[in-house]
């Protein structure tokens, strides 16, 4: 948090797709400078995961995903995006969690 970093950094190959964490709604599908293209899901028990420096947003808003379905292309989108790779935060009721207290990377 002090770094304002909320999430972990995963390296890939350009072009690679990336799939959601757990079914869930498509509640953000933009982009912006410093992120990039970004998606985010909203899942059961008030628990979002969001997706930054995509290359390319598979969904929109209100689409329905279901866990493993891709919904972008890694990129390196956003200023602050050094090479491809995947930001991945997951928060819980608002608040930022540590993604690798709940998923195996």
């Amino acid at each position: 948090p002090k770094t304002k970093h909320f999430g972990v950094d995963l390296v890939a190959k350009e072009k690679t797709r990336i799939s959601t964490v757990l079914d869930g709604t498509v509640v953000i599908s933009h982009w912006s400078s410093e992120t990039g293209y970004v998606i985010g899901v909203q899942h059961k028990n008030n628990y979002i995961s969001l997706y930054k420096h995509n290359s390319l947003l598979l969904h929109s808003v209100g689409d329905f995903v279901n866990t493993g379905q891709s919904i972008a292309i890694i990129g390196n989108s956003g200023e602050l995006s050094f090479g491809p790779h995947l930001h991945f935060e997951l928060w819980h009721e608002g608040v930022p969690v540590n993604p690798e207290n709940y998923i195996l990377f």
